[in-house]
């Protein structure tokens, strides 16, 4: 990976990043009004028309493996939000998020070595004492669908390190957030319009 491919992939990871901490923010307010999966469709809808309006993607920006690695982006991006959009309906706020970030954890476990690796079980030990799932207290259904969001964010954490590698700037978040709002259209959309 060349130090170009890098600076693309690190400034695709920030932008969504900061799309998606800044969406979720405004949209817990809404969960009332729409629901959990109502919010996460409203909130991946607008995402994916900006990015259309403002990067403008041509077919000629992706090569067929980036093109894909895109749409499995979006995939993963509408898995990890509608999910934890359900979760937090839920759990509280805290709980979910300690079970959401075993994603991340599990990707630095894997890749990691030595200490590092260590400070990655221990960070794991620590979600598992915040949370106590052997207490029996926190909804099965809340949990199970943090879980889904924690596989979902690691399936997005490796997806944007391929999609960073094969196309320059933001033009991956072209295609990742539009398909993440068909599949959130799809998911979420027949039950928000049906209200």
């Amino acid at each position: 990976m060349n130090l170009q491919s890098a600076r693309a992939g690190a400034s695709m990871a920030v932008v969504s990043m900061l799309c998606v901490q800044l969406g979720l923010a405004a949209s817990v307010g809404l969960i009332d009004d729409l629901g959990s999966t109502g919010a996460a469709w409203l909130r991946l809808s607008f995402a994916g028309i900006l990015m259309l309006l403002i990067v403008r993607p041509r077919r000629a920006m992706f090569t067929p493996e980036s093109l894909r690695a895109g749409i499995a982006l979006g995939v993963a991006t509408a898995g990890v939000t509608v999910l934890f959009m359900a979760a937090i309906a839920r759990l509280p706020l805290g709980t979910a998020r300690a079970i959401e970030f075993l994603g991340p954890l599990g990707v630095a476990i894997a890749r990691s070595r030595g200490v590092a690796r260590a400070w990655a079980l221990v960070a794991s030990a620590g979600v598992l004492l915040l949370t106590e799932p052997w207490a029996g207290t926190a909804d099965p259904v809340g949990v199970a669908c943090a879980l889904g969001a924690a596989v979902c964010w690691a399936a997005y954490i490796l997806l944007t390190q391929r999609v960073g590698d094969s196309v320059s700037g933001i033009a991956g978040l072209a295609i990742s957030m539009p398909v993440a709002a068909v599949v959130a259209t799809v998911v979420a959309g027949p039950g928000v319009v049906a209200n």
